[in-house]
C-alpha cells in the first residue's frame, strides 16, 4: 500500500508564506531604489558644486570646462533641468551686465565673451521638461551684444531691457518673450517666432524682421524706423504709437 503525501497539508499558512515573502521582496526593491536615489542625488550634488565652482575660475578654459559639465547634468539628470538652468542664467546676467549708451561707445568691441556664448547655447537648446513649462529664464538687464542665438529657443524668457543690438537671431522661438525697451536695433530676426511676444517700447531700428511670425506682437510705442517686415506675419498685432520713421 502506498500512503498518500499531501504538499498542501496547510494551505492557509502557506499563503501567508508567500504574501509575506512577496512583501519582503517589495520592500527590499523600494529599499534599493531608495538608496540609488540617493547615491545618484548625492552625485548630482556633487559634481554640481564642483561645475559651479570652475564657472567662477579666473582661467576662461575651466569656465567652459564648468559649463559643459552644467551640460552633461542636466542632459542626464533631466530632474533637476530647471535648477541647472538657474545656475547658467545667473552666470551669463552676472557676467554680462548692461552697460549705459556711454559705456557702449567706449568700448572698442562688442564680440561677447566664449563663455558666455557657450552658456548661452545651453539656455537656447535646452529642452525645459513639460513640468517646468511655467518657469521662466531671467536675462534682463544683460548685454548680449555679439552672440549668435540663431535657431535658439527662447520662448517665454524675460529679456526686458536687454541689449541685444545686432544679435543674431534668425528662426528663434522668441514666442511670449519679454522684450520691453530692448535694444534690438540692427538685430537678425528673418523667420523668427515672436508670435505674443512683448515688445513694447523696445529700439528696432534697422532690425531685420522679414517672414518672422509677429502674430499678436504687441509693438505698442516701439521704434520700428527702418525696420524690414517684408512677409512677415502681422495678423493681430499690436503696432498703437509705434515709430516706423524719422
Amino acid at each position: 500500500m502506498f500512503t498518500r503525501i499531501s504538499i498542501f497539508k496547510h494551505p492557509a499558512k502557506n499563503i501567508t508564506v508567500n504574501k509575506n515573502l512577496f512583501i519582503d521582496i517589495i520592500l527590499g526593491i523600494i529599499k534599493c531604489q531608495d538608496k540609488q536615489q540617493h547615491t545618484s542625488q548625492k552625485s548630482f550634488r556633487k559634481r554640481l558644486q564642483v561645475a559651479v565652482e570652475k564657472l567662477h575660475h579666473q582661467t576662461l578654459d575651466i569656465r567652459l570646462q564648468g559649463i559643459t559639465e552644467l551640460e552633461k547634468l542636466a542632459n542626464y539628470h533631466g530632474q533637476e533641468n530647471w535648477e541647472i538652468m538657474e545656475v547658467i542664467t545667473a552666470f551669463v546676467r552676472q557676467n554680462s551686465l548692461y552697460r549705459t549708451n556711454q559705456e557702449v561707445k567706449s568700448q572698442s568691441s562688442s564680440k561677447i565673451h566664449p563663455d558666455i556664448q557657450a552658456a548661452l547655447q545651453i539656455l537656447t537648446k535646452t529642452d525645459t521638461p513639460k513640468s517646468l513649462a511655467s518657469e521662466q529664464l531671467d536675462l534682463s538687464y544683460t548685454d548680449l551684444r555679439g552672440a549668435n542665438l540663431s535657431s535658439g529657443n527662447l520662448a517665454g524668457v524675460n529679456l526686458y531691457q536687454a541689449n541685444l543690438s545686432g544679435v543674431n537671431m534668425a528662426g528663434a522661438n522668441l514666442s511670449g518673450a519679454i522684450l520691453c525697451a530692448a535694444n534690438l536695433s540692427q538685430a537678425n530676426l528673418v523667420g523668427a517666432n515672436l508670435a505674443e511676444a512683448i515688445i513694447s517700447a523696445a529700439n528696432l531700428s534697422g532690425a531685420n524682421l522679414a517672414k518672422a511670425n509677429l502674430t499678436k506682437a504687441n509693438f505698442y510705442l516701439a521704434n520700428l524706423s527702418q525696420t524690414n517686415l517684408q512677409d512677415a506675419i502681422l495678423e493681430g498685432a499690436n503696432f498703437r504709437e509705434a515709430k516706423f520713421s524719422g
